[in-house]
C-alpha cells in the first residue's frame, strides 16, 4: 500500500516546525537573565511577563540583580549602596530584549499604566520608538538618571498603591473563599 504526502501534510508539518523554531529562538532571546532570575527580587513578579520593563544589574563583585522595574532596581540600589553598578540593563518596551539603561531613550509618564509606579517610566531602543510612544500615549522625554530619580520621588505614592492593592485582592480572595 503506498502512501502520498499531500501538500496539505507539507505545509502542517513546516507550519508546526516553524512555530518551535520561533519559541526556541524567542525563549532563547531572554533565556540568559530571566533564567538567571525568574522573579523579582523585591515583589516576587514573574520577570518574563514583564520582560518589556524587566531590570538586570551587574555589580562589581560579580554578584547580580533581577528585577521586574525600575521601581524595584531603585529600591535594589538604595539597599546595594555598598556596590558598585558596572552595568545597569532595561528592557526595551516594544522589542523586550535588554538594552543599556543608561543609552536608553526613556519616556516618564503617559496614559499607559507603569509597572510598580503610578507614574510610568519606559526604556526604549531608539528615540524614534520614544517619539512614536509619546504620540501615542502622552509622556515626556528623559535620561536613565531622570527615571531613576522619579522612581524615588514617587517611591512613596507607589507603596501605598501597591499595599492598597494587594489589600484589595487579598479581600477578594477571601470573598471568593466564603
Amino acid at each position: 500500500m503506498k502512501q502520498y504526502v499531500t501538500y496539505g501534510k507539507i505545509v502542517l508539518l513546516v507550519s508546526i516546525m516553524s512555530i518551535f523554531t520561533l519559541a526556541s529562538i524567542t525563549s532563547a532571546d531572554t533565556a540568559e537573565d530571566i533564567t538567571a532570575k525568574p522573579s523579582c527580587h523585591y515583589c516576587g513578579m514573574d520577570r518574563a511577563k514583564f520582560a518589556h520593563s524587566r531590570m538586570y544589574i551587574k555589580y562589581n563583585d560579580e554578584s547580580t540583580a533581577g528585577l521586574c522595574s525600575i521601581h524595584c532596581a531603585a529600591i535594589e540600589m538604595m539597599v546595594a549602596l555598598g556596590k558598585e553598578p558596572v552595568s545597569v540593563m532595561v528592557g526595551d518596551l516594544n522589542s523586550k530584549q535588554l538594552i543599556d539603561a543608561e543609552e536608553a531613550f526613556w519616556v516618564i509618564g503617559g496614559d499607559k499604566m507603569g509597572v510598580m509606579t503610578k507614574r510610568a517610566k519606559w526604556a526604549f531602543a531608539s528615540k524614534d520608538a520614544a517619539d512614536s510612544f509619546i504620540k501615542e500615549h502622552g509622556g515626556e522625554h528623559a535620561t536613565y538618571e531622570t527615571a531613576l530619580k522619579a522612581a524615588f520621588e514617587d517611591m512613596y505614592d507607589d507603596i501605598n498603591m501597591i499595599r492598597k492593592k494587594r489589600k484589595m485582592k487579598r479581600m477578594k480572595m477571601i470573598e471568593h473563599a466564603q
